[in-house]
């Protein structure tokens, strides 16, 4: 096997990448438009490229991603493909009547430099776009950023057709929750529906990808974000992006067109970052926390306080998305776990590294970006072996060459179901997160332990 062949020598490489650790931008992109009702995400690019975008989401949560592409060939690749995004939406309203198409662009595209403004007003113009309906579109080359900032294009692609500001300002929070599952959305939902604010959550994929077997087929499920719902975001009184790197870019989008004031928090993972996500909430909706988050919450200390002995000390490393990296590592170190290292694919530059360190201790190695790899992240476990592995299923390799317990976290997780319905997010989501870290430490000591050892009661 490959992965074999792995050491532990230390190379720092600039222009080689070996197994990214990281999806590219329009994987991103496509989930941020399903979180919009009635929307059809479509690839200005090849088949292929659509196919594999398709793929990459379907296998992740097991549900039939629906999207369409402009079907680029040679004579696209040399004269351009204004061509076949005119037909394409043309076809698509006439055989599959979406609300809202969402084009986001391909590595292909991007490097012809097709100018989507002027496609999508021509294809208004000449009248392929029925009255009620609406074409948008990011950028998003694959040869830079990563699935995280394909997420934020397009999540800021909505702010920029959608949202206005009637001048009628309104006491609701407008939230936008970073690139989650759907699971976690749903629970951010709760949360502030539990707490009596009004919000706009857009994206969101709640009800879409993790949607119910019912025996019929829906193209265009009943979750979502509606186009009004995002149109009114401009009114609202304050916005709260969760994630800085998948969120932050909306916000400030949606502040300098509708001057709606922004605070960016931490994903709310664990006690600290939830604490300031409820606080924040608690602020900007006047209101009280209620009995049952102070329920949930001192539910999580519980077990915190419980089963320390067990986090204690114990050494992990993490390979992930920056935004869900931060607040787990910032909630592993409330445990008293000992960060070795932690890698992400996405470039997320010095602040995330600083952060990091700053949570973690100086001694942990953090790096971002393309040489960031899969294979970078194999020689500090080699060099350096935890007790644990955070990271999504291609980590499984590593794990088992190293025999590491893991725990699979971000995306993409091809090889285990649960994520798409149990959220990491909130109080709830932090003891979830515990049980799983609980369940690989305490199955790994039960397998090493000597018969003696071997106990029926932690």
């Amino acid at each position: 096997m490959l992965l074999r062949h792995t050491t532990d020598n230390i190379i720092d490489r600039k222009a080689l990448t070996v197994n990214p650790a990281k999806t590219c931008q329009p994987v991103g992109a496509m989930y941020a438009a399903l979180g919009i009702r009635g929307c059809l995400p479509h690839s200005h690019g090849s088949q292929g490229c659509c196919a594999y975008h398709r793929s990459a989401l379907t296998r992740h949560y097991k549900d039939p991603i629906m999207a369409t592409s402009s079907s680029f060939t040679e004579g696209a690749s040399v004269f351009g493909g204004q061509a076949n995004l005119l037909e394409s939406i043309q076809n698509i309203f006439a055989m599959y009547d979406p609300e809202i198409i969402a084009v986001h662009t391909t590595c292909l595209s991007e490097v012809i430099g097709d100018d989507m403004k002027q496609i999508i007003n021509k294809a208004k113009t000449e009248g392929k776009i029925p009255a009620g309906k609406t074409v948008i579109h990011t950028n998003t080359p694959s040869f830079k950023g990563s699935h995280v900032t394909g997420f934020s294009n397009m999540t800021t692609g909505m702010v920029q057709y959608f949202s206005e500001n009637t001048g009628d300002r309104e006491n609701r929070v407008n939230i936008i929750p970073g690139f989650v599952e759907p699971s976690d959305m749903a629970e951010i939902k709760r949360i502030a529906a539990e707490m009596g604010v009004q919000i706009v959550m857009f994206p969101d994929t709640s009800g879409v990808v993790n949607s119910p077997m019912d025996g019929k087929f829906h193209m265009y499920p009943k979750g979502g974000a509606t186009s009004a719902e995002i149109k009114s975001s401009g009114d609202s009184s304050f916005t709260i992006a969760l994630g800085s790197l998948a969120s932050t870019q909306a916000a400030r989008a949606l502040d300098s067109k509708c001057k709606v004031p922004f605070e960016v928090l931490n994903l709310p993972i664990g006690l600290r970052a939830t604490d300031a996500f409820v606080d924040l909430l608690r602020k900007k909706g006047g209101v009280q926390v209620p009995e049952a988050i102070m329920t949930e919450r001192g539910q999580l200390l519980d077990v915190m306080t419980d089963m320390h002995q067990y986090f204690y000390m114990k050494k992990a490393a993490l390979m992930g998305d920056p935004d869900q990296l931060l607040s787990i590592v910032e909630f592993l170190t409330d445990l008293d776990m000992k960060i070795s290292c932690v890698v992400t694919g996405t470039p997320a530059g010095t602040k995330f590294e600083k952060s990091i360190k700053e949570m973690a201790g100086g001694d942990t190695v953090v790096k971002s970006g393309a040489t960031a790899d899969t294979y970078y992240f194999h020689q500090l476990i080699k060099k350096d072996k935890p007790d644990i592995i955070f990271g999504n299923t291609y980590c499984k390799y590593i794990a088992r060459d190293e025999d590491i317990p893991l725990v699979r976290i971000c995306f993409p997780i091809y090889d285990r179901v649960g994520h798409q319905y149990f959220p990491l997010t909130g109080y709830k989501g932090g003891l979830r997160l515990m049980e799983k870290i609980l369940n690989e430490l305490l199955d790994r000591q039960d397998r090493d332990a000597a018969e003696e050892s071997f106990e029926l009661v932690m």
